[in-house]
């Protein structure tokens, strides 16, 4: 076992060519697999296994002993290997799982397994073709919308489903669903549009009066950055408890905004050169602000002046992220929060959100993770690709 002080150059070559086994860092034992995988950081010519997920956290002089000995997260077997996309609980029990490939997946024990479902009114050559990326349910009634354009409503907690037509004239594909009880639901498409229903989706009601692209064309001269060329899709698209919404543009130079009885959404320079990946609000309350992932596994966050007609003030937040892609995060409680990227990273912050330390409960396994959502402070999961669920367990 090699030994360092916590200011000593770690050479990983040396570490990995000698077998390995564990470095101890003032003291502290980290285990090391000496094994080589396809999440990797580049040291010299070489590309070696674990010291992607090693390296923040023990040249930043955090302690990564300790975030490698508490496994805070487990990894869910699942009958699939596709990219998983949303999952939603109608009861603390029964939940489904959506991904891409007709990925539709049911559990009856809170996550902890789960079994393979069909669309009964989707033949099953069909449904191999869609990409189910949200779902929502609130009580019994749920909603899953995917592409090519497909809309799906249950009211009795998913034992049946019914196809809900769409109109050729909508601006977009469908790119979210939120289910608000008693037939009534909130639908986003690609172009920013924003629709609500109270008849089980029979008719719908447009929110935003324009389209994203015919907004920026309108404003263009404004000078929001970038505002001239944007292509008119969303990125990344967030919706906060009280129905505000955040939407990423789709080259990350900038994002907008929208709260209900706007008009239109409101365009932001992103204020930093880098792009940006992913926004979100905390703790999903607009009031509490909003966070912001960029390129280069860098984060920022802002006070709640980011849903308001004032330019919001970012400030850094420390993220011993090793250069991954941080790429969503979610709150577990006001001062918990959890952030998630390439190469099956995981970042924890236990200060609301201003700085976060590598934690390697998903160290050793393959594949991104996009998405983190907890629905209270002891429920949680992490979805990626390569069929990788993650369930918080504490």
């Amino acid at each position: 076992m090699a030994t360092f002080a916590d200011d000593e150059d770690i050479d990983f070559e040396e570490l990995w060519g000698s077998g390995g086994g564990g470095v101890d860092v003032n003291g502290k034992i980290i285990k090391v697999e000496g094994r080589r995988a396809d999440t990797t950081t580049e040291f010299g010519d070489e590309v070696w296994p674990g010291a992607a997920a090693l390296a923040p956290a023990v040249l930043a002089g955090a302690t990564p002993a300790g975030a490698l000995d508490v496994k805070r997260w487990s990894q869910v077997p699942l009958p699939v290997s596709t990219t998983l996309f949303d999952i939603a609980f109608d009861t603390p029990d029964h939940g489904y799982l959506v991904g891409a490939k007709g990925t539709f997946l049911e559990t009856l024990d809170g996550g902890r397994s789960w079994k393979p479902r069909v669309f009964a009114n989707l033949d099953e050559e069909e449904e191999v073709g869609y990409r189910f990326e949200k779902v929502s349910f609130k009580g019994g009634e749920g909603w899953v919308v995917g592409k090519p354009s497909v809309l799906l409503h249950t009211t009795d907690s998913g034992k049946s489903w019914e196809r809900i037509p769409l109109s050729p004239k909508l601006p977009g594909e469908p790119s979210g669903v939120t289910a608000l009880g008693g037939s009534k639901a909130e639908m986003t498409t690609s172009t920013g549009a924003i629709y609500t229903t109270t008849n089980a989706g029979r008719n719908w009601k447009a929110e935003v009066k324009e389209s994203i692209d015919a907004t920026l064309n309108r404003v263009s001269s404004s000078g929001v950055s970038g505002a001239s060329y944007y292509s008119g899709s969303v990125g990344n698209i967030k919706r906060a408890a009280d129905g505000s919404y955040l939407s990423v543009a789709s080259r990350g130079n900038f994002y907008l905004t929208w709260k209900p009885g706007d008009d239109f959404w409101l365009p932001h320079n992103r204020g930093t050169p880098r792009r940006i990946t992913a926004m979100g609000y905390v703790g999903n309350n607009a009031a509490n602000g909003v966070w912001m992932t960029l390129n280069g596994g860098q984060m920022a966050i802002a006070g709640a002046s980011a849903n308001t007609d004032v330019e919001p003030e970012f400030s850094g937040v420390k993220v011993d992220s090793g250069g991954y892609g941080i790429l969503d995060c979610d709150y577990r409680t006001p001062q918990e929060a959890w952030a998630v990227g390439g190469g099956g990273t995981m970042y924890r912050s236990t200060d609301g959100g201003k700085t976060f330390k590598f934690d390697a409960s998903a160290d050793r396994i393959p594949g991104n993770l996009y998405t983190v959502k907890f629905f209270d402070d002891k429920t949680g999961f992490a979805l990626g690709s390569d069929g990788v669920l993650m369930r918080y367990q504490g």
